[in-house]
């Protein structure tokens, strides 16, 4: 097995050398496009837009990305996947030939085990629930069979594969995955996405569900951590390889860490609860006009972008975590109930002035 384990990273090595040999001057897309498929876009920009607009879709993708994100945790915990940036260092594969020389850049020296891809994995199950949700509300049961809805699904589907392309080659270009983890992320992705598309009890989720859901899930992945870790396992045996052989030791981030990781979807999961359950989003639901939605998106798109800016300090690990954790559950408590119910009392205001 070890060694067609070697095979494969060989040959992820050779792949990734190619292409930063071959396609350097497309170095500025490829960092570019590892940026955009963070999960991040996802939270502060993807959800505010569709939750304004179809207020289902916006919470179907905080599910998927949430759900997908925790799996990809506990996948790369029992994977233990290799990292190209370190593994071509560490390996007896190469004991015969010279060791290739592959580039790290910013966001190579990511901390977490490599398999599966959480950028792949979360940019396929985000994007096919968005395609799907578009499909959906733009056909109906009548007109799927027509030319124009055969154009649509062309379109869409020709996008959304063009996009998984771009984030798998992105990902292999930067030394942080193997081609074989990038595709497994993918497939795992759009799995996730279509279990979700299949679900209806998450639009009517209560707020002890909610509770308890979150609770479950951090419960099991820190239950999982310290069972492995008393049988003799260092889930967290990967920090110490990036910190080892990140060409930079400024690239190597606290918010890539697997711990990071769940503390910012358990809040964000947690704060949609508390948000949707919320008396100023009942309150702000009364309000559904055209202006005020533009209204919500822009002005929560802008409140999100400073609010993004502000970056919870690293100096103790715990209290990062638990500032990760608030400021997660924050963006959707803004961005479903906070912000659309200022947006909704100036509009009124405005109007009672106006009359």
């Amino acid at each position: 097995m070890s060694m067609i384990m070697d095979a494969m990273h060989g040959y992820g090595v050779s792949t990734t050398q190619y292409l930063q040999t071959n396609y350097k001057d497309a170095q500025g897309w490829f960092l570019f496009v590892s940026f955009a498929a963070d999960l991040r876009n996802t939270f502060f920009v993807f959800f505010p837009i569709w939750f304004h607009l179809r207020e289902s879709v916006g919470i179907k993708l905080i599910w998927v990305a949430v759900i997908g994100d925790w799996l990809n945790l506990v996948f790369k915990w029992i994977l233990f996947g290799e990292r190209p940036y370190w593994w071509v260092h560490e390996t007896s594969y190469y004991a015969n030939s010279s060791v290739p020389h592959i580039e790290q850049y910013p966001m190579t020296c990511e901390t977490g085990p490599g398999s599966p891809s959480g950028h792949a994995m979360g940019a396929a199950g985000v994007y096919y629930a968005m395609v799907t949700s578009i499909l959906a509300i733009t056909l109906s049961k009548k007109k799927r069979s027509t030319t124009k809805a055969w154009y649509l699904r062309g379109i869409l589907w020709t996008l959304f594969w063009g996009v998984q392309v771009c984030v798998c080659l992105s990902r292999v270009f930067i030394a942080a995955h193997f081609p074989h983890q990038v595709i497994a992320g993918v497939i795992s992705g759009m799995i996730v996405a279509e279990a979700f598309n299949r679900q209806q009890w998450i639009y009517s989720a209560s707020l002890k569900k909610y509770f308890n859901i979150t609770l479950f899930l951090l419960s099991f992945a820190v239950g999982f951590y310290v069972l492995l870790k008393a049988v003799g396992v260092d889930l967290l045996w990967t920090l110490e390889k990036a910190q080892k052989w990140c060409a930079n030791p400024a690239w190597v981030h606290m918010d890539t860490t697997p711990f990071a990781s769940l503390l910012r979807n358990m809040g964000t999961l947690f704060g949609l609860g508390l948000a949707l359950h919320s008396p100023l989003y009942t309150e702000s639901k009364k309000s559904s006009s055209t202006p005020f939605r533009i209204s919500c998106i822009v002005s929560t798109l802008l409140l999100l972008h400073l609010f993004d800016s502000i970056k919870p300090p690293t100096h103790t690990a715990a209290l990062f975590y638990l500032l990760s954790f608030c400021k997660s559950a924050t963006v959707p408590l803004a961005t479903v109930s906070i912000i659309p119910y200022c947006v909704s009392g100036a509009l009124s205001l405005q109007n009672k002035k106006q009359v």
